[in-house]
């Protein structure tokens, strides 16, 4: 039966720290990485977990990895507790399904965000200036429109609780140094197109998401999470219509619920009724489904 996982608890393991999803603990040579069902909407962590949430973030991820590995080595090792060491056989039930154990590596001080459709604060954006992060776009475009090309946006890693801040592709080549950047850049676009199209035949369109990257040594590595409900913009692509906001496999929904009562989207964060918290598991449930063609693991 599947446990709904808050917040993991691994005594004798030493924990690195608690982001707004994962947990993360020190196994030496790797990380141990927990994906828990805590939801995070605008940068503030919820008080009530969605159940089963990590569990589908973890096998979307284990699936993306898969099917990019040609286009860019990742740093998963293994994700099945049967795999893991011995010492983490007693925790079995706050790892199942929802862990991976990874290689370590330093983290790009980047975010790297692809674009496929004009939505959120691409869109906002867009009616203000005419342009998505200093790309300029054609006149006339709607609200989701499809562009032509995908566009690479990257963006700073903000503390928890901050927001993240859109820069420009000049601005990451500063930071993280000018070959890295457009390797990463390159990366993405590709890791998109691919995943864009074999989405769209699971009847998903992915109108934009965010990847993370790390470097070890001296190897670009793909972390973190890839693909999921959580770093993209998941639509149907039956309901699919240009000229308005989406429905979503995301926590859009969660996300819609909060705009309507108000949420000033600073901490603490309101209880969510019973009825958005079931409808944000299913809605997650459904990518999972969709996309690999099975249920939870």
């Amino acid at each position: 039966m599947a446990v709904t996982v808050k917040e993991t608890n691994l005594p004798d393991i030493p924990l690195l720290g608690r982001g707004k999803v994962r947990d993360i603990y020190d196994m030496g040579e790797h990380l141990l990485i927990v994906a828990s069902d805590r939801l995070s909407a605008f940068d503030v962590v919820m008080p009530d977990p969605i159940p089963d949430k990590g569990r589908v973030l973890t096998q979307i991820s284990v699936y993306w990895f898969e099917k990019m590995k040609d286009l860019t080595p990742n740093h998963l090792v293994a994700w099945e507790v049967n795999d893991f060491p011995a010492k983490l056989k007693p925790y079995a039930d706050q790892l199942e399904g929802r862990s991976m154990l990874v290689k370590k590596c330093q983290p790009l001080a980047i975010e790297a965000i692809v674009r496929g459709y004009i939505a959120g604060s691409g869109w906002k954006d867009y009616q203000k200036t005419g342009q998505v992060c200093g790309y300029a776009l054609p006149q006339g475009l709607q609200e989701s429109d499809r562009l032509e090309e995908p566009l690479f946006t990257p963006s700073t890693k903000a503390e928890l609780g901050e927001h993240d801040e859109n820069i420009s592709l000049e601005r990451a080549r500063e930071i993280v140094g000018a070959e890295l950047a457009d390797e990463v850049a390159r990366r993405s676009l590709a890791i998109y197109k691919r995943a864009r199209e074999l989405a769209r035949e699971a009847g998903i369109i992915i109108a934009d998401t965010k990847f993370e990257f790390g470097v070890k040594d001296d190897s670009l590595l793909l972390i973190d999470e890839v693909l999921t409900p959580d770093s993209s913009r998941f639509w149907p692509a039956d309901d699919y219509q240009p000229g308005r906001g989406q429905k979503s496999f995301d926590k859009q929904y969660a996300r819609d619920y909060l705009e309507s009562i108000g949420f000033n989207k600073k901490p603490p964060a309101p209880k969510l009724p019973a009825e958005v918290i079931e409808g944000t598991r299913q809605r997650y449930l459904e990518a999972l489904k969709r996309l690999t063609g099975r249920g939870l693991a």
